[in-house]
């Protein structure tokens, strides 16, 4: 006979039957049980994010932007706690519940709002040490209570997607518990999330975008401006004897053709004789395909005899096909017009949906433009043809570097490049800012003597250089408040090296370094880069052109009262003067 005995009942520490320690007492109501599912170390990481994100990056920002940036930093280091805290629980390291976890949860609380309200209060400071140093006004207040809203708004949104995700992966693991076992399963349900979201955003929401941009562009691009007539002179590109019809300029196209300075207005501020500038562009519906556009282009230049002019350009547009005009109108005077620009469109797009749209081929159109133009200009007599210059803007400046191979024109040379806000992943622009000359800074650096490549930004840097000019000179004109160009995907990680002291003129001396946080500044200063003054962020002030063009391009019959009054004329032209 066997005999039953009672299970014998686990001790239980005092400290347990108090509710203090590794035990989570029933009841308390649902304020408490609310309060026990916030993550005390998730609310102090996100309030220190959110702090962060109130400090100043390279583009100024409106209390909406802020608000938007704040939401997103502050879901970010909640993230971060929490995945610390369940990293913590994972390892099965003691734990701390019941009461002394919900003291503990207030007191998170109470120090996350005394942060987040003491950094509410520097904020405007913070915005007006970057806003000073762009001659823009100073702002007054912080908008404390919008930021503050408008932020928890975007976590709330950002935390629900969390958990739409984590409740897919809980349901996939569940039902895949029943035939493997549960570790194996929660792995399988993460990775079925991961998929179901990839394949929405992806294969949904981005194509769905980008197919409706495509078409909203293409649209664009073909309707015609009744402000921008077609050419009088039959013989522009466009006109009745041109090679390219003006419908298949395009937008962007038919502006650049139809604007841009004649040669009485040359003349005029010369006060000398000028020529008529010459413009050539192929736009997308000129052609087939590139290769096509590249051969017409240069065909449209022999029948505008573009090859007997002193200086002739080849550019590479940004993604929708457009040139900047202060880069061009420039250009134009200081050759006194006998100057021919040409260009063909690779896209309708804008610059950075171009990239994930169609990444390379703006590399494909720069290559296939200049190689046509090349082939043509080495068989002319190296006395009897123009100077051969290159020229891009960002996403154009990016392809422009790349439609050069220095070893297919070692023999015979072109005179080179002025390359404007180069992104950040410019390949050959990384080499050189990463092979600076040391003792320089990231955000102007120099490379070598200064005999093939040099750098510039609003103060005018072309001459401090050890050597002469060689046969052939690259510029780039680069400010160090463009995030397009200094923008770097490890700042998630690691300080940026050009914000080791001394930072560049138009840089926040209380700009910081701080993880995750620098990175999604960043990234929304990329997107806002445009909404500064002119001569700051990514928007390129005429006069800097003009230095950049004297030193690459050396044009004759100039002194310096000249290129002062020259410059003293875009400025007052762009509305700044």
């Amino acid at each position: 006979m066997i005999e039953e005995r009672e299970t014998p009942r686990p001790m239980v520490d005092a400290s347990e039957q108090s509710g203090d320690f590794m035990h989570d007492p029933v009841g308390g109501g649902p304020k408490r049980r609310m309060i026990r599912a916030v993550s005390s170390i998730g609310l102090l990481f996100g309030a220190v994010l959110f702090a962060a994100s109130l400090t100043p990056s390279l583009i100024p920002r409106s209390f909406l932007l802020q608000g938007v940036l704040g939401g997103v930093c502050l879901a970010a280091g909640y993230g971060i706690g929490t995945a610390l805290d369940a990293l913590w629980r994972y390892m099965e390291l003691p734990v701390i519940r019941g009461r002394i976890r919900f003291r503990l949860t207030i007191i998170a609380g109470g120090a996350a709002l005394a942060l987040v309200a003491a950094s509410l209060w520097k904020a405007p400071g913070w915005q007006n040490s970057i806003r000073i140093r762009m001659d823009m006004p100073p702002v007054d207040e912080a908008h404390s209570l919008e930021v503050a809203v408008i932020a928890l708004i975007v976590f709330a949104g950002l935390l629900g997607l969390w958990r739409l995700f984590a409740g897919l992966s809980r349901i996939a693991g569940r039902q895949m518990s029943r035939v493997v076992p549960t570790k194996v399963a929660r792995v399988f349900g993460i990775a079925t999330a991961l998929v179901l979201f990839t394949l929405l955003i992806d294969g949904v929401l981005i194509r769905s975008f980008l197919h409706t941009a495509d078409l909203s562009a293409a649209a664009l691009d073909a309707a015609m401006d009744p402000q921008i007539p077609p050419p009088t002179d039959p013989d522009a590109t466009g006109g009745t004897h041109s090679l390219i019809r003006w419908e298949g300029l395009g937008r962007t196209g038919r502006q650049f053709v139809s604007t841009g300075p004649t040669a009485e207005e040359i003349s005029a501020f010369l006060e000398r004789p000028a020529k008529a500038p010459l413009r050539i562009y192929a736009g997308l519906n000129a052609a087939p395909d590139t290769e096509a556009r590249a051969a017409l282009a240069v065909q449209e230049m022999l029948r505008r005899g573009a090859f007997e002019r002193d200086v002739l350009l080849v550019v590479v547009p940004t993604g929708t096909g457009w040139m900047d005009p202060e880069a061009m109108d420039t250009f134009e005077y200081l050759h006194a017009g006998d100057t021919a620009i040409v260009a063909i469109q690779y896209s309708y797009l804008s610059s950075w949906i171009s990239v994930l749209a169609e990444p390379g081929i703006g590399i494909e159109a720069g290559r296939a433009l200049f190689q046509a133009v090349y082939r043509h200009w080495i068989k002319l007599p190296s006395d009897n043809r123009p100077k051969l210059y290159v020229q891009g803007l960002s996403l154009g400046a990016y392809s422009a570097e790349q439609s050069v191979h220095l070893h297919e024109v070692l023999a015979d040379p072109i005179h080179g490049a002025l390359l404007s806000g180069p992104p950040y992943d410019s390949p050959i622009w990384r080499a050189l800012t990463r092979n600076r000359n040391e003792g320089t800074p990231a955000w102007l650096p120099r490379y070598g003597d200064g005999a093939v490549v040099r750098f510039t930004n609003q103060d005018n840097q072309l001459e401090e250089s050890e050597a002469e000019w060689g046969p052939m000179r690259v510029v780039y004109l680069q400010y160090a408040s463009d995030p397009i160009t200094f923008f770097r995907a490890d700042a998630l990680f690691r300080k940026p090296p050009w914000l080791e002291a001394p930072v560049g003129p138009d840089v926040s001396p209380e700009m910081r370094w701080y993880p995750v946080v620098t990175f999604l500044q960043l990234g929304l200063d990329m997107a806002i880069g445009l909404l500064v003054p002119m001569g700051f962020g990514h928007l390129f002030a005429p006069e800097h052109y003009i230095d950049g063009w004297i030193a690459v391009t050396d044009p004759q019959g100039w002194n310096a009262e000249d290129i002062d009054r020259l410059k003293a004329f875009f400025v007052k032209r762009s509305g700044r003067g």
